[in-house]
């Protein structure tokens, strides 16, 4: 039997009476279709253009569609298996509402229903001039039944360890399980990171048992070890973590060391299992078991094999950082060290220092050495898509500026498919090029090479397709364009000797200090190097853009059973790390192979 959604229209506030009865009719006629597995009707509910990205609630899998057949085959496809049903308006989230999206008129709504196994959300867009057929479909796996998480109303009582007079208290418990002396993990992370601690946290909810290592004495000290200048280039807003937010009176763009002290405080009170000190040697998988030997090295230097089922690197997108081969580098007689190695102009006060690079990393190291009194130049080897964090803003905050909560900004932002985002991606680049017009001029005056990313779709496309190349200007560029910080072209020079720089006029820039903002090697050497060639071939590239647009082996299952990956931004980590964690729980109980 078909349901029939009532409208109700009398609990409406005015102005989303319209908005409302449209989405419940649109979601009236789709399930009848669905359940029906009616092709025609199904089709009839969709435009000419259509998009559905699906995050697990069909398919099992984040699974990309740009055409209506493709959208209505697939729903076709799965619906048998998985029985989805009840759709409606969700109960408690941002209601339907007129918005402009990529330049259009919508009716935006988030929608809920249920699966068989699954409670889901969903995203609609509707064009706002009352055609009914959808635009953008998007469905996401919420939670999964009899499994949901134990917080707010469903927290536990605490009566394992509560007022237990004689018995093990609260700590003696945590003690003993981070141990593991007597079990394996199910899930061994690998970096102890926002990455790693997010999905141990996801986990750990789900009553998957995980184990974080990290490689460093202390979590978070990823970052607190970075250069000593380093906040974010996005704003707080984005960057929540899951289950604890940020306090409402930290500052917009969060220094490093907050960052790092709020990760070792959340690892905490989220009881995420870590080891520090902790460094993993190298993993191969017994296809007949279906377990990794995991050999890690622990603080006290002796070695421990483990035997997870699931095997997660959340240790970033790259590997160890990259020293360019540059002619006659070898040759010259003062320092030279990575960005991975820098940490304060300070000690270079009056020193001659070049800078290989004009990514993110070199810039802001050139800007910190700057503000030590250091003479600084930087070496361009590559044009670079540069944009101010205003207009960065354009992209990486929109649906987070909104004023709605942040899960539904993130169910919102990770609606669309990657056609739509680079569509999005390309307007925003032209409203970004006339926001920073004046100082793109002043750097190209100064002969900086610029691009606007591949495609012409800025620097979000160049973060999915190779994770850098670009720079949110937090003013380095003005120093660049007012003389303060030098500018030379790779393409000007011949070779390094012993006192700097030979340019190919003659002139040599002398330095006493290189620092190569270089980047970092691919995931895929470090794979090669701790599971071996065959693994690493079998998986092929992390991150970067796969056929249907997503990212190459993130996020998801891998061609080797077991290995996952987890990593970019903190927004991306807080969203993806409950797909990631879901698909981990549903291998546990069963529910996918």
């Amino acid at each position: 039997m078909f349901v029939d959604h009532d409208v109700e229209r009398n609990s409406e506030r005015p102005g989303e009476i319209s908005e409302r009865t449209a989405v419940n009719e649109w979601l009236w006629s789709f399930e009848n279709a669905l359940r029906a597995c009616d092709r025609d009707a199904l089709l009839s509910c969709f435009g000419d253009e259509c998009h559905w990205r699906d995050m697990l609630a069909f398919s099992w899998d984040i699974a990309p569609h740009d055409d209506q057949q493709s959208v209505v085959g697939d729903l076709i496809k799965y619906q048998p298996r998985v029985n989805a049903r009840n759709f409606r308006v969700a109960d408690g989230r941002t209601p339907p509402r007129r918005v402009r999206r990529l330049g259009n008129d919508v009716i935006e709504a988030i929608f809920s229903f249920e699966t068989d196994v699954a409670r889901c959300n969903g995203v609609l867009r509707l064009p706002a001039d009352g055609t009914g057929k959808a635009w953008v479909f998007s469905s996401s796996l919420t939670e999964l039944k009899g499994h949901e998480e134990p917080i707010l109303q469903r927290r536990p009582t605490g009566i394992a360890y509560s007022r237990n007079f004689g018995g093990a208290n609260w700590s003696d418990l945590r003690s003993a399980e981070q141990a593991f002396v007597d079990r394996e993990p199910v899930v061994l992370i690998i970096g102890g990171g926002q990455a790693g601690i997010t999905l141990a946290a996801r986990l750990r909810l789900l009553g998957v048992d995980a184990l974080v290592i990290e490689r460093k004495p202390r979590v978070g000290q990823v970052w607190s070890d970075r250069y000593h200048s380093l906040a974010l280039h996005n704003q707080v807003a984005i960057n929540h973590f899951p289950y604890i937010p940020f306090p409402p009176s930290w500052p917009k763009y969060l220094p490093k060391d907050m960052l790092a002290k709020f990760l070792e405080f959340y690892a905490w009170a989220m009881e995420c299992n870590v080891w520090t000190n902790t460094t993993f040697i190298m993993g191969n998988y017994e296809e007949e078991k279906a377990v990794w030997n995991a050999t890690v090295r622990l603080s006290d230097g002796t070695k421990r094999t483990l035997h997870p089922r699931h095997l997660v690197f959340a240790n970033g997108v790259a590997g160890g950082k990259k020293m360019p081969d540059l002619p006659g580098l070898a040759d010259f007689e003062g320092e030279v060290l990575h960005t991975d190695d820098y940490y304060s102009g300070a000690k270079y006060k009056g020193k001659r220092v070049l800078v290989v690079g004009t990514g993110t990393s070199g810039h802001d190291c050139a800007q910190d050495l700057h503000g030590h009194n250091a003479k600084v130049s930087l070496i361009q080897r590559g044009s670079t898509t540069v944009v101010s964090v205003e207009a960065a803003a354009f992209n990486n905050t929109v649906h987070y500026q909104e004023n709605i909560p942040t899960e539904d900004a993130d169910l919102i932002g990770t609606a669309a498919t990657f056609q739509l985002l680079q569509r999005g991606y390309q307007l925003n680049v032209q409203k970004m090029k006339e926001h920073d017009k004046a100082l793109h001029e002043g750097l190209r005056a100064r002969g900086f090479k610029l691009d606007f990313g591949p495609d012409e779709a800025g620097h979000q496309m160049k973060l999915r397709s190779r994770h850098g190349g670009y720079y949110l200007n937090c003013g380095c560029s003005e120093l660049i364009v007012n003389g303060e910080i030098g500018l030379l072209q790779w393409e000007d020079a011949k070779t390094f000797v012993k006192e700097g720089l030979l340019m190919k006029d003659g002139r040599i820039e002398k330095a006493d200090i290189v620092v190569t903002a270089t980047g970092y090697y691919s995931q895929e050497q470090v794979v090669k190097q701790l599971l071996g060639e065959e693994i690493a071939w079998k998986v092929g590239p992390i991150w970067g853009l796969a056929e249907n647009g997503e990212l190459r082996n993130m996020f998801g299952p891998t061609p080797q059973r077991g290995l996952w990956f987890l990593g970019g931004g903190l927004s991306q980590n807080r969203v993806y790390s409950h797909y990631l964690a879901i698909q981990i729980k549903a291998r546990e109980l069963g529910l996918v192979e």
